[in-house]
């Protein structure tokens, strides 16, 4: 599986509910992301899934609401009446919610790339988030480009990395280093 880019703009589907049914996968564009969730939730590493959660956004808990057969990600927070719904979640929230969810995924691929994950997310979810690729190389081969070293490093305290560090030399990609 191959997870690029997640379009989180204001008009996208992840902010709608969708049609609910089962998905052990999220897909590649996320569309399905409330759906997924609810799948996990039901089927996947619960528990594993709300430590995340809680790690990234300690204030808040994320659910699915199922109205008359659609499915929509809500997010209850501390201090706020009632809850939100996707269509109200930071960019960031979404993409960090998409990346969850693909790498807990109940029917793990074996091999998952993820193209710089940290793209719009705020860095206080980069220790989430490397404990989430730490998890999920547990049950799946990731291969990971990321521009953030700090990503990096925070992965390694989790588990051992294969970093190839490459550099652009003449209009050509080269490796500069790998370290084990």
């Amino acid at each position: 599986r191959f997870y690029h880019e997640f379009s989180v703009s204001s008009n996208s589907p992840i902010r709608v509910p969708q049609v609910g049914i089962r998905s052990p996968i999220l897909s590649h564009d996320g569309v399905n992301l409330a759906a997924a969730f609810e799948t996990l939730r039901e089927r996947g590493q619960t528990e594993t899934l709300y430590t995340v959660l809680e790690k990234a956004f300690p204030d808040c808990h994320f659910f699915v609401d199922a109205n008359a057969g659609r499915f929509q990600m809500m997010m209850k927070r501390d201090g706020i009446l009632r809850p939100l719904e996707s269509a109200e979640f930071s960019d960031g929230t979404l993409r960090f919610l998409c990346l969850t969810v693909a790498l807990l995924s109940p029917r793990p691929p074996y091999f998952m790339a993820l193209n710089e994950p940290e793209n719009s997310l705020h860095p206080e979810l980069l220790p989430a988030l490397a404990m989430l690729i730490a998890e999920a190389s547990r049950y799946t081969q990731l291969w990971v480009t990321s521009h953030s070293v700090a990503l990096v490093e925070m992965i390694k305290t989790y588990t051992e990395v294969s970093h190839f560090q490459l550099d652009q030399k003449e209009g050509e990609t080269v490796i500069v280093s790998v370290s084990h």
